[in-house]
């Protein structure tokens, strides 16, 4: 069943929706609300930024099981280092993790992105507060609860593609 989904065109269109709809919200928040990211929120949207790579890359290759499994594995490794970098958000900003976070992404010096994006991949603020979204649910929450999310429904997909039985080569008995 979840072989079926990531075949289809609209899965990864819906994912490709999310993760823009999420880097959407986040320009929102820092231009027109002023609330500027920090170090892990940028992270955080690198790794939206991956899903949508990633996301566009899977609508081509869904046709074969070799480029689902590609896809959904990649999808799921995105999750979860998205719940990760969320949960250190969520943990900066409720008090259970210390942390001092710097304004260094760690980037390495090929990967620049907030050089060479800095409207969108630059940190403005120290960790440890994120403002709320709707209904008293800071984004950090939010963040963890997509993630999960995602994480999960990957790991079904990932699985799912697994299960499935490899398309029949019709050049294998030549």
């Amino acid at each position: 069943m979840f072989d079926k989904l990531a075949q289809r065109g609209g899965y990864w269109m819906l994912m490709l929706v999310i993760g823009l709809a999420m880097e959407g919200i986040a320009l929102f928040y820092q231009y027109e609300l002023d609330y500027g990211p920090c170090v892990l929120c940028i992270h955080i949207r690198i790794l939206v930024a991956a899903l949508i790579l990633f996301s566009l890359l899977a609508l081509l290759l869904r046709g074969s099981r070799g480029g689902r499994l590609f896809s959904n594995f990649g999808t799921f490794l995105i999750s979860a280092a998205m719940l990760e970098r969320s949960w250190q958000t969520l943990g900066i900003e409720q008090g259970w993790i210390e942390s001092a976070c710097s304004m260094d992404l760690g980037l390495p010096d090929w990967l620049a992105l907030d050089g060479w994006f800095p409207a969108v991949f630059e940190a403005w603020e120290a960790c440890g507060y994120t403002p709320e979204l709707l209904f008293g649910i800071t984004m950090a929450q939010g963040l963890v609860a997509m993630s999960a999310g995602l994480l999960l429904l990957s790991l079904l997909t990932t699985l799912g593609t697994l299960a499935s039985r490899p398309e029949r080569n019709m050049f294998a008995g030549l």
